[in-house]
């Protein structure tokens, strides 16, 4: 497995080995001796998956502590640009985002860590999107960041008028007003 560090270092692309032929293709999707090696000791408990179509826009979520969670996040099918957003409120990086191309093509998987906030928009007819979480889903730690928030100016790769969000991301936070992470916190080597 191929295992990259984006422009924020915490925040990973991982791609694996595709064996192909005239018959299909075989590749391994998880490896827990490649999340150790480098990221640490996680401990996956839940899988989630979800099916939208063009324009759909999800995010930018995140848990509250003692629910934060870290995703390892793929497209089965279709494309989707995934982002992270760093949160941790003394970061080098805060405020920063990463902007990564998933497709079931590429068979690319980002890891997002606790204390990033996380999203997609949906840029192919439909998708089929899929991720590890390291702790479970808790409504009442429910958080998110407005999609369009301008200090985060994130390009989703979709005109406005495309765009379809929730009840729920249409009156999301300002980043500013996220103020329950601290680099200090969740800092990688102290989380993992």
């Amino acid at each position: 497995m191929k295992v990259t560090k984006t422009k924020i270092p915490d925040v990973l692309v991982f791609e694996p080995k595709v064996f192909g032929d005239d018959r299909g293709y075989f590749m391994e999707t998880f490896r827990l001796d490649e999340i150790k090696k480098h990221i640490g000791d996680v401990n996956f408990v839940q899988d989630n998956e979800s099916f939208s179509e063009y324009g759909v826009l999800r995010g930018l979520h995140f848990q509250r502590p003692p629910f934060t969670q870290s995703k390892l996040v793929r497209v089965m099918q279709g494309e989707v640009l995934d982002v992270a957003v760093d949160i941790r409120i003394g970061s080098p990086t805060y405020g920063e985002h990463v902007a990564v191309l998933l497709t079931g093509e590429n068979k690319k998987q980002l890891w997002v860590p606790q204390g990033f906030a996380h999203g997609f928009s949906v840029l192919s007819e439909t998708a089929q999107f899929a991720y590890k979480c390291d702790n479970y889903y808790s409504p009442t730690h429910d958080g998110g960041i407005s999609w369009d928030d301008p200090k985060l100016n994130i390009d989703w790769k979709l005109p406005s008028d495309a765009v379809r969000l929730s009840e729920k991301d249409k009156s999301q936070a300002a980043l500013e007003e996220i103020t329950t992470f601290t680099f200090e916190a969740f800092k990688q080597e102290k989380v993992y």
